[in-house]
Order: C-alpha cells, then structure tokens, then sequence
C-alpha cells in the first residue's frame, strides 16, 4: 500500500491506492468524515468501512474496468473544515464522496459538491435537512444510507411516552446541526404525545465540567434525560450525575455507538438507552464480511457498514449507468433496489432510504444490546 499525505489548510486529506500503486487507480472516489478530534472513532468507522468496500471492488474488476483510488479527507466535524475538504476532493477530480459523517458537515459540503457534479452519500448524517433542503434546491445527487432524525426522534419519543410517561424529562442538545436536530424531533414526538419536557437546555460540546447543568436537572427533579449531542460529552454528563447523586436515566441516540462512549463514561454508561438502526454486524449473512474486518483487528461497529454499503452500492449503480457521471449515477441508484450490507436498500426522489428503522439499544458493560420494547 502507497499512502500520501496532503494537507488542506487545518483539513488532512490521506490519498490511500489500494493494490500496487495509483498507476493503475483510474477513478477517484473520497470518504470524508471526523478522522482526528474528539469525534475520530466515527472517522475510523467511516474509512475502514470504504477501505474494505474498495479493496473487494478492485479485486473483482472495479468500475467499469477501472479500478478505485480512495482519497480520505479529514473535516474533524467542522463545517469549514468540511467545505476545505470538499473543496480539496473537487480538485482531486473525485466523481463521488462517501461522507461526511456529522450534519453540519454533510450540509454546507453538498453544495460544492452538487456544483462540481460529485455525487454525494453520507453514511450517518441523519438531520432531514441533508436531503429536504438540497432537493428544494433542485440537488438530486444526494443520498444517504442511514435514516432521518424525523424517525429516530419518533422512535424515543414514542419510547418513553410508552415506559416513562409522566416523569419529567430534560431535553439537552449540544447546538449543532445533529444534536439540535435530533433533540427537537423527540421533543415534538412527546409533545404531541402529550408530555411537556421539564426542561430544554443547550450545552457546549467542548466543555469538560457539566456541574452547573447537572445542578440544574437536581432541582427541576429530573427523570429523563434526552441527549441530543455526540459521546463525547454524553460520557462526562452521565458519569458526573452519578457521582454527584442524580440518578434519571439517560437516552440518546446514533451518536453514543462506539465503544468509546463505554471507555469515557466507565459503569456509568450502563443503563444508558439509546436509538440505533438494527445493526448490520451482528446480521448472520454479514458473518464472513465482520471476521474479514476482525482478521484486521478491527470491530465493525457503529456506521463501519453503513459507509461500506454507500461505496458498494454506488459501485453497483455506476456499473449499471455503465457510467461514473452524477446525474446518471443518481438514476440509477433511484431504480434499483440494492441488497446491501446494511439491508435492502432503496432511495425515494430525496435521496433518503424508503423504510428506514430505529430500535432502541441498552448499554452494559461496555456494550450495547437490544432494550426491551
């Protein structure tokens, strides 16, 4: 493996040629997600997700008969990083980006991304108005894999309006694009289901010390406590509770899916509930492709597939279109359903997976494990 090492401003893109040298690389292809910060175990998910995709396309023949090169960029969950990196995978001639991992990435690169005729497919950013606004705009080259807060913020909401209903309930969001997102779409699943959030809070995603909120929660007598925001501060907000005596129980969601969320928060993460779509590694069929994962000491966890799947089935579509071109790409993936590693795939006009479903997920012990419904 030849690696080359560019750099984008504050943004990293890593050019990887996987097989004998990029002599041989004909299409360029990128993943784009959060490969250092304090969000980089998603970055980890998304690469080594489009790593392996391109290493079993390039075995079989490629696109078209030509073989990948994979350019990674780094947007550290930025959104100007991520218009550096968009920008940079533009100039690189890439004709289609895996990425990016958050929303607030995800939106402002769909852009220059739509204007130089990529075509774009995130595998995990959720927020509705990825695909709502870029369609308004007349952008049809923008998918995604995952689903929609507009569903995971139904499904926990509709969660503890069944097991919790009249306990009071803290909706917490980190001001970003996901976070926000996700929070206020649970907030209208309770709402309209009839319970009225005790308290709606924004946080700081950076800050260490979250003694002042936790306070706060104490005296409003806090059952319930929505995250809209990623693991990172989830950890510290839980494990803080508990040392400092307030017990209610945490719910969050897509964001808490790595381990690191375990290895941050220690036993206080467990009991902790959170959304996940039903996860493709612990699918039987998926078997042979997790040891191939675990053969390279890596766990497939979290959206490892999902960014898999985003390369694999435009691979599949391309080769359809008999063509790398945007436009025709993107019909292609609108007229086909795809049985991908992620499940049956298949995209509505907006670029969103038809059908999409969340389960809720417990976590012990380092884990997460299916809850009870």
């Amino acid at each position: 493996m030849r690696k080359l090492v560019v750099s984008v401003g504050t943004a990293t893109a890593l050019v990887l040629a996987l097989g004998a040298g990029s002599a041989w690389a004909q299409i360029k292809i990128g993943s784009a997600g959060p490969m250092t910060g304090q969000y980089a175990a998603f970055g980890e998910q998304l690469k080594r997700g489009a790593e392996m995709a391109v290493a079993e396309i390039n075995a079989a023949g490629g696109v078209n008969g030509k073989k990948l090169e994979l350019l990674i960029g780094d947007d550290a969950c930025d959104p100007k990083q991520a218009t550096a990196v968009a920008n940079k995978m533009v100039s690189d001639k890439v004709v289609f980006v895996a990425g990016h991992f958050c929303s607030g990435s995800s939106i402002p690169a769909s852009g220059i991304y739509h204007e130089a005729k990529v075509l774009q497919i995130s595998p995990a950013s959720t927020n509705p108005k990825f695909t709502d606004d870029n369609f308004a705009k007349g952008n049809k080259t923008v998918f995604r894999t995952c689903g929609r807060d507009d569903v995971q913020g139904v499904t926990v909401g509709n969660y503890i309006l069944k097991h919790h209903k009249g306990k009071r309930v803290a909706i917490l969001h980190d001001k970003s694009a996901y976070g926000k997102g996700v929070a206020d779409e649970t907030k209208k699943a309770l709402n309209k289901g009839g319970m009225k959030e005790a308290m709606y809070e924004a946080y700081t995603d950076s800050d260490k010390d979250f003694t002042a909120l936790i306070n706060k929660m104490k005296q409003a007598k806090i059952d319930i406590i929505v995250l809209g925001g990623y693991h990172t501060a989830g950890a510290l907000i839980i494990k803080q509770s508990r040392e400092q005596g307030l017990g209610a129980q945490l719910i969050g969601f897509d964001s808490l899916e790595t381990a690191e969320f375990a290895q941050l928060g220690g036993s206080a993460t467990n009991g902790v509930l959170m959304s996940f779509p039903p996860k493709p590694e612990t699918d039987p069929k998926n078997a042979a492709l997790v040891q191939k994962f675990k053969a390279q000491n890596y766990n497939p966890e979290g959206y490892t597939l999902f960014s898999y799947a985003a390369i694999k089935v435009w691979a599949e579509a391309a080769n359809k279109a008999k063509s790398t071109d945007a436009a025709a790409v993107a019909a292609a993936l609108r007229s086909t359903k795809f049985d991908s590693a992620v499940g049956p795939l298949e995209f509505d006009e907006k670029g969103d997976i038809k059908n999409p479903v969340y389960d809720i997920y417990v976590w012990k012990d380092g884990k997460s494990f299916p809850a009870m419904k």
